[in-house]
């Protein structure tokens, strides 16, 4: 018989012709068998491997952003009606001693209108000339933008001892007939960098709100002055990132530069967030930036293998884990990895709650008993998930998801469950993803970036702005004096010393 055809594509299945049955049945009992027995074995062997297809299939399919690192822009328009959030119990709004925020009257307004009353609304008696007894205010707020034009007049004097000419002194920046101020290229770069407009839109704007003409080099202009004044900041940020922060948390995506693919990184803490971008994404790109090759705090990621190329303490995401878990749960079954969710939120409620109550650490009775479940689970885990048979002569053997999962789990527990020992690391990795997910937004809005140059400047301007926005710093405040070549520096950079190792 011919062997059965496997191509990536469509698997064949030899079966047996008339004249080769009826040769076999001539032939006897022995031949018969031999012939099903060839017949089976192809089948069997085919079979195996259209179950093996159909199960990635499955995986791939089962997959959204609920139970995998899918982004929720994949899910499409399908609801996603599991959640590893639970119910709080608290009604919807604001809570109980929350300090709202309303609207109220000023005690100056610009611009006061009085409305008379001429008449009596009952009788229409005339009241124009009777006394006014009362006022009742309602003030209305709106906004009037505004271009004004400074015009500079510099005196010129002819000497009457020597005839010569002397012209007065314009002021630092003055330096055309005609040109845009501090304040107007400010809000240019806030518009293209902080809300992510794209360039003809931000022109439109300007054309639209004071018909402003203002072109698309004048602004990459202001981006790149903007961009070479934050040269000091941005080495002070990393020398903090590397030397002082005590939990780094990195990030990595999928960018678009001149019609590539590009790599964002990102590296932040509560008051600092750093990006940079380069052609690779793992440990090349890392050794460039330069951060982790000298971190000296714990570095807070997704488990991408080359963080694990850097010395420093680590620590793991574990809401990527309790994605994965989900998929496992919800795919394949496996009573292991509900349970797992369950205790890893267990633990995170503990840590919770004794921060609550005011204590760093939780008793060593707790961690005794939360590592110990921990273990059983991951044991009941590789029960049901056996290592596979060794069959390559070379290579490795693919691993189930499960397997791939237990064995992380297994292998790299003290990272997964440093956030029990040490109440400094976050249970996720979320600070580093709500930074990078705000770059992601902006591909999003505008599109790729057509320069390298202009995304390097980009990440440079977007890592000074984003630090600013977590000291709680004005952004518009933070634009202009960085242009005026005065950067704002939080006094968490002020005491870098940047002669440190």
């Amino acid at each position: 018989m011919k062997s059965a055809a496997h191509t990536t594509r469509t698997l064949a299945i030899s079966i047996p012709t008339d004249q080769e049955i009826t040769v076999a049945y001539q032939k006897g009992p022995e031949a018969i068998l031999t012939l099903f027995h060839s017949f089976t074995q192809e089948v069997v062997e085919v079979l195996a491997t259209v179950q093996k297809r159909l199960a990635n299939v499955e995986d791939q399919t089962a997959k959204n952003s609920q139970n995998s690192s899918k982004p929720p822009s994949s899910d499409g328009y399908k609801k996603q009606t599991t959640s590893l959030r639970g119910k709080s119990g608290k009604k919807p709004g604001g809570q109980n001693g929350h300090v709202g925020t309303t609207l109220a009257q000023v005690d100056n307004p610009d611009d006061t209108v009085r409305h008379q009353v001429t008449h009596c609304w009952h009788c229409t008696h005339p009241l124009k000339k009777e006394h006014v007894t009362g006022i009742q205010k309602r003030q209305v707020f709106e906004i009037k933008i505004t271009f004004p034009v400074t015009e500079h007049q510099a005196e010129e004097k002819v000497c009457p001892h020597c005839g010569a000419t002397t012209t007065a002194s314009f002021p630092e920046g003055v330096t055309q007939p005609v040109q845009y101020g501090t304040s107007l290229l400010s809000l240019a770069v806030y518009l293209t960098h902080w809300q992510l407009l794209p360039l003809y839109r931000t022109q439109q704007l300007f054309i639209d709100l004071g018909n402003i003409p203002i072109s698309e080099a004048t602004i990459l202009k202001a981006v790149k002055k903007m961009s070479q004044e934050l040269d000091g900041i941005i080495k002070q940020m990393i020398a903090f990132l590397m030397y002082v922060a005590r939990i780094v948390a990195f990030d990595e995506s999928g960018l678009r530069v001149e019609g590539s693919l590009h790599w964002l990184h990102s590296a932040s803490t509560e008051k600092i967030t750093y990006y940079d971008i380069d052609k690779k994404r793992g440990q090349e790109a890392m050794d460039q930036i330069g951060i982790l090759p000298l971190l000296l705090g714990i570095a807070m990621h997704d488990h991408w293998k080359p963080y694990f190329a850097y010395a420093c303490s680590h620590a793991l995401c574990n809401a990527h884990h309790l994605r994965e878990l989900t998929f496992i749960s919800e795919q394949y079954k496996q009573i292991w990895a509900g349970e797992m969710i369950t205790h890893l939120l267990i633990m995170k409620d503990a840590v919770a709650k004794a921060t609550i109550e005011g204590r760093h650490s939780l008793s060593e009775e707790q961690l005794r008993t939360f590592s110990h479940e921990y273990d059983q689970i991951l044991h009941n885990g590789c029960a049901v998930n056996p290592p596979l048979p060794l069959v390559k002569k070379r290579g490795r053997v693919k691993r189930t998801k499960p397997q791939n999962l237990l064995g992380r789990l297994t292998e790299f527990k003290k990272e997964t469950l440093r956030f029990m020992y040490d109440f400094r690391v976050p249970f996720d990795n979320n600070l580093a993803e709500r930074d990078i997910r705000m770059i992601k937004l902006r591909q999003k809005i505008s599109g790729c970036f057509r320069t390298l140059t202009y995304a390097k400047h980009f990440c440079r301007i977007r890592s000074y702005l984003s630090t600013a926005h977590k000291h709680n710093h004005g952004i518009l405040a933070a634009i202009s004096s960085a242009l005026e070549g005065n950067p704002y520096i939080p006094e968490t950079l002020r005491a870098i010393n940047m002669c440190m190792p």
